[in-house]
């Protein structure tokens, strides 16, 4: 039985939320038409697109993109050097002002980046505020071209320079502050430390990973290309999940501070699963630019339908549920044992991919013997690898 939809409405800190899908800072909200779009269809709210002083230069190369897909899964990974807001201030203030108008129920956070001069991440503060955002966005996170200028993630790499920019704009507006996080760090705690100490209200993590998509083997141009030449990227999509997880759950730990999850969020299961190690909401861009913003729909379903099956009233019943369940290592029980099966011999085709994995990659415990498949129980140390290459589900690792 589907939940009915008042179950989805949440809070982060003081925002609240019909739903907790938002579509983050990105292409999907580079003007106010495409967010007006999005909030037709269902988004819980927008962050728009970074907006950057006037006097910052903004010029986008093409193309700007490049894609990692799996021959059966779609899209895994996807890298862009696309820059911030072409759209000047007043266009922006203007956009503000008549999409609240439009949609005062929807909340709507306006992403700003500046240089290191605490006046101008003031100035563009205080002028997203007065054209009515629900909340400011500090972008001191983006991996790529604005780093060369000394700001984004050349900004979000060092605390004391985080905490300074949140200080300044904590000064200047009274609305809730995020602070988007980079993951191109060795540790997020010093760095999510700072962003609170200044100011922060809610954090949101992550922006992309900086990365190296590919290299065209025929022209040894670097993926994407322009005109011959290539690239560091910011990497998102489904295989930077993982990261993000990693990284709510590292602050939710530690830190009594609102986060919104971002990072290969595609489906209704990817938001809960951000939900379950501390996030309050999600933030949702690369799946959008690959299947559109009517991907919504479905996950607010999805994770509606979730919610009643596990008897949660919302949301925010949810948050946090896996933290307890996460730890270090040396915690992790050294007493209980995992043996591998096949559950389902009815399935087998004799592929043979279990007994080579565990023969070069394991404890070599499988074979085949008269087309099925045999277990020495006593070789086997329960590592699990074979039920993941297993392309028919029959291995599988159980407990005893």
């Amino acid at each position: 039985m589907p939940a009915s939809p008042h179950t989805l409405k949440t809070t982060v800190g003081t925002l609240s939320l019909d739903n907790p899908f938002i579509l983050a800072s990105g292409p999907p909200t580079a003007s106010g038409d495409q967010i007006r779009h999005a909030f037709r269809l269902g988004w819980g709210g927008a962050v728009t697109k970074t907006i950057v002083p006037d006097s910052m230069e903004i010029t986008d190369v093409s193309p700007r993109f490049a894609a990692w897909k799996g021959e059966d899964t779609g899209l895994l990974g996807f890298e862009n050097i696309e820059l911030l807001s072409k759209r000047d201030l007043a266009c922006w203030t203007g956009e503000i002002a008549a999409i609240k108008k439009e949609y005062p129920d929807r909340v709507l956070i306006a992403s700003i980046m500046a240089s290191p001069d605490p006046a101008e991440w003031r100035d563009l503060a205080s002028a997203v505020v007065d054209a009515g955002a629900d909340a400011v966005e500090l972008n001191v996170s983006c991996p790529h071209g604005m780093p060369e200028r000394g700001v984004g993630a050349a900004l979000g790499q060092h605390p004391h320079l985080v905490r300074g920019v949140t200080h300044a704009v904590r000064d200047a507006v009274e609305v809730p502050l995020v602070v988007k996080l980079t993951p191109n760090v060795t540790d997020i705690l010093p760095v999510a430390e700072a962003a609170v100490a200044g100011g922060a209200d809610i954090l949101a993590a992550i922006n992309t990973v900086q990365c190296l998509m590919g290299i065209d083997l025929d022209t040894l141009e670097p993926l994407p290309s322009v005109a011959g030449a290539g690239t560091y990227g910011g990497y998102s999509g489904p295989a930077v999940k993982p990261i993000g997880l990693r990284i709510v759950s590292q602050i939710a730990r530690e830190l009594p501070v609102p986060i919104m999850g971002v990072g290969g969020v595609s489906r209704w299961q990817d938001a809960a699963e951000y939900i379950a190690v501390g996030a309050s909401a999600v933030q949702v861009c690369t799946a959008v630019m690959w299947r559109g913003a009517g991907i919504v729909r479905g996950m607010n379903e999805g994770l509606a339908g979730y919610l009643a099956e596990r008897g949660l009233s919302g949301p925010g019943a949810l948050r946090g549920l896996a933290l307890p369940r996460i730890g270090t290592h040396e915690a992790l029980s050294r007493d209980a044992s995992s043996r591998a099966r096949a559950e389902h011999p009815e399935r087998c085709t004799v592929c043979g991919r279990c007994v080579t994995a565990c023969r070069d990659g394991g404890s070599g415990a499988i074979s085949i013997g008269e087309r099925a498949v045999a277990i020495d129980e006593g070789r086997c140390d329960g590592c699990g690898l074979c039920a993941l290459v297993c392309p028919e589900g029959v291995m599988v690792v159980r407990r005893g």
